[in-house]
């Protein structure tokens, strides 16, 4: 069983986290990179993050 770090709310279900996908644009090439975020529903702290590649 999972639990979040800041609240101890259990995370079985993927209803117990928000996955937020936001844009960062850079000043060196064309394209953007996408970042998630995973955030727990019950308190809004961060659990994990991630970069995906570069789009266009």
């Amino acid at each position: 069983m999972v639990h979040c770090p800041e609240c101890e709310a259990t995370l079985s279900e993927k209803s117990d986290v928000e996955f937020v996908e936001m844009d960062a644009t850079t000043g060196f090439f064309a394209a953007s990179k996408r970042f998630y975020l995973v955030a727990c529903n019950d308190c809004g702290a961060a659990i994990g993050s991630g970069v995906a590649g570069a789009k266009a």
